[in-house]
């Protein structure tokens, strides 16, 4: 009996030490654990900040760029006003030119009386000059195509350039329905050869007939005559 009670002592003992070492596993694991939690949270915390600071930076980056636009989109704005304000000032001050000049147009023949159209056109082109401060000269280029006349022929027109606006002007004693068709195959001409939209196409004599002021309407034409 003895024998036996020293054995369950010893076992005991064993038992003890073991539970024992299992006891400072388990509080060494946890503690481990406590510690890899600690550091995961911390990260995480790390990891939120990171995140915040980042979609604050890009709020503001966000900001900065719409007002950058909306200036942009100001600017924008101000600048095509006043290149409406400009190109209508522009308009008005060649319109009330043009209405100069149709007062001055049977002046002008009076004083001349019959002349060669040519004549007309020098002292035509003066008054241009001085009424509406337009410097015309004289375009002139082969049309090997005969796309004018329909045969290879030298094509001539009258340039107006003011405020970098191109105007196309024809002078003749007087405008027919194929002076209208001509003037526009010149226009078209002037524009394939020279690769500029001409902004005003301009034809100005003493008279003109009904037919040509309908064609010249429907063509985008401006004639200016005292009929």
């Amino acid at each position: 009996m003895i024998a036996g009670f020293r054995r369950h002592d010893e076992e005991l003992a064993a038992l003890r030490q073991e539970t024992n070492r299992l006891r400072e596993d388990m509080i060494a694991g946890f503690k481990r654990h406590d510690e890899e939690l600690a550091a995961l949270r911390a990260e995480t915390n790390k990891l939120r900040e990171d995140m915040i600071a980042g979609f604050r930076r890009h709020d503001e980056e966000l900001a900065a760029l719409r007002q950058e636009t909306n200036r942009l989109r100001e600017d924008m704005i101000a600048g095509f006003k006043r290149h409406d304000e400009e190109f209508i000032r522009l308009r008005m001050d060649m319109n009330r030119g043009f209405e100069l000049v149709n007062r001055r147009l049977d002046a002008l023949g009076a004083r001349w009386g019959v002349m060669a159209e040519s004549a007309f056109r020098e002292g035509l082109k003066g008054v241009l000059e001085k009424e509406i401060g337009l410097s015309v000269e004289r375009w002139t280029a082969f049309d090997e195509d005969g796309v004018v006349y329909g045969y290879p022929s030298p094509i001539e027109i009258d340039l107006a350039v003011r405020d970098g606006k191109t105007v196309l002007v024809e002078v003749k004693s007087s405008v027919r329905l194929s002076d209208i068709s001509e003037f526009s195959r010149k226009v078209e001409f002037f524009s394939a050869k020279t690769g500029r939209k001409p902004d005003r196409k301009v034809m100005v004599a003493p008279y003109a007939d009904e037919e040509a002021l309908k064609a010249a309407g429907k063509l985008g034409i401006e004639v200016y005559t005292k009929v």
